[in-house]
């Protein structure tokens, strides 16, 4: 979630957001549906298809693997980069594009070999020089720099490289990838990550999966993270500031690394000591926790307005309360490990988050589920919460408003109480983990749910996801 922006969802308050087993065919079809719109000669599409942000990531290849190797000063605010992606042609390519808005490009090189390149608005658009073949790997290597500056959303929050008062906060959903490195930046398109950030040693900077590397010569720091596991460009991060960094191993074998600005310490103490025991509840219910490292990013940024669930280790704009720190966590199996392949299904990413806030407040001696969305039901039709269906939103303005949360938590609800609890954990589960590391729908939720169950969920779902107003209950 964009928590806030991506909100955490209460019946009193709404803030604003925040195993490759069935799903490798999942993830390939998308793939190649991707490349679909490039048949006029062997061009890479300019967008991944996606009806809410048309230029999101690119047609005509996936990217396997980003090494981004990356040097800022926040005084300046001065990025240097270099992006080296190892990527895959899924068609014939005479070209293909990149999304990058911004810095400069000073060198780019396919192969090793110069590349034509040139700038197309929010798209690099790359001729190699020779044609690529389907099938065919190939190496992309860009230099660039300069001084990297966050994009609107369509909402008015803004998201990428968001500079700070001792360096950046860096959350990239949906657009912000594109800001800080080269991508094919759609959901649909993951990859695993190496992420090299040297900046002055009085700074930390903090990305996913776990530090392999930390070193420190002439006044600056270099910290290398690595991210095995796949992941969507959207959930990268290098967020840079004075931090008070914390590191330990669960009892499960989770490296957990937490930064925290020191003006947030004292806040986010007592919520931070409790996240070992919020991801061995999240693992019981949803499955083992699907990456190496764990952890938390809390920030000071006042201009950001939420909190995100970046990859293995969320990102808070301020100290996060109990709930956030559930929905974000929550967002590791849904929406991290498994991910969208349209962000008209966010509902699949915020929904669930929310629900499992529910959940963790009804087995912590809060309110129960059913108490939260009776007094979200009582909400009269005229309230936002009926705005629009949270199965298609209608426009990226929408992704993150309150029916994607709430009545997207209550379509879970409304399923839980269909088919049962002992029945509709298992759905939960089940989907954690015949999508682990890959994609899925709400097509394959939905046939999951029916599967498992062995009842025809079309009705509810047709009237919790997709009906306009508010639904009528039995």
């Amino acid at each position: 979630m964009r928590q806030s922006r991506r909100q955490t969802v209460r019946p009193t308050t709404v803030l604003r957001r925040e195993a490759l087993t069935v799903t490798v065919p999942v993830a390939l079809a998308a793939l190649l549906a991707a490349a679909g719109p490039a048949s006029a000669g062997t061009g890479g599409a300019s967008g991944a298809g996606d009806p809410y942000f048309p230029l999101a990531g690119n047609g005509g290849y996936h990217v396997d693997h980003y090494d981004l190797t990356l040097r800022y000063e926040p005084t300046s605010g001065h990025l240097d980069g270099t992006a080296v992606l190892t990527a895959r042609a899924t068609q014939d390519l005479s070209r293909f594009d990149l999304d990058f808005k911004g810095l400069k490009v000073t060198g780019l090189t396919v192969d090793h070999a110069p590349a034509e390149h040139r700038r197309d608005g929010q798209e690099l658009v790359v001729t190699p020089p020779r044609p690529l073949f389907r099938g065919e790997e190939f190496r992309v290597a860009v230099t660039y720099s300069g001084t990297p500056k966050p994009v609107t959303d369509p909402d008015g929050s803004l998201d990428g490289w968001i500079p700070t008062d001792d360096g950046a906060f860096v959350a990239g959903e949906p657009q912000g990838a594109m800001t800080w490195f080269p991508a094919n930046n759609h959901p649909k398109d993951k990859s695993s990550y190496d992420i090299t950030v040297t900046v002055p040693e009085n700074r930390t900077a903090v990305a996913n999966g776990v530090l392999v590397g930390q070193r420190t010569a002439h006044g600056l720091t270099t910290f290398h993270w690595r991210q095995r596991e796949p992941m969507a460009a959207y959930l990268a991060t290098a967020t840079v500031g004075k931090f008070k960094v914390e590191q330990y191993t669960t009892r499960d074998g989770i490296r957990v690394y937490n930064a925290v600005d020191p003006r947030e310490a004292s806040e986010s103490a007592p919520v931070l000591k409790k996240l070992p025991s919020v991801l061995e509840w999240e693992s019981k219910l949803f499955g083992p926790y699907p990456f190496r490292g764990a952890g938390s990013i809390v920030d000071r940024a006042p201009d950001v307005g939420y909190a995100l669930e970046t990859q293995s280790r969320p990102l808070y704009d301020s100290a996060p309360d109990l709930s956030t720190l559930v929905h974000e966590n929550a967002h590791q199996w849904f929406g991290d490990s498994v991910s969208l392949t349209s962000w008209k299904d966010i509902w699949l990413n915020e929904g669930f988050a929310t629900y499992a806030e529910w959940l963790y407040r009804e087995q912590h001696s809060g309110d129960t589920a059913q108490e939260t969305f009776d007094d979200l039901y009582a909400r009269p039709a005229s309230d936002g919460l009926w705005a629009f269906p949270p199965g298609d939103p209608g426009s990226g303005e929408n992704i993150f408003g309150t029916p994607v949360y709430a009545r997207g938590a209550m379509a879970l609800h409304e399923l839980r109480k269909a088919v049962g609890d002992r029945t509709f954990f298992r759905i939960l589960r089940a989907w954690a983990t015949e999508h682990r590391g890959g994609h899925g729908t709400t097509a394959h939720f939905v046939n999951l749910a029916e599967r498992t169950s062995g009842k025809d969920l079309n009705s509810l779902f047709q009237t919790w996801l997709y009906q306009d107003g508010k639904p009528n209950t039995p």
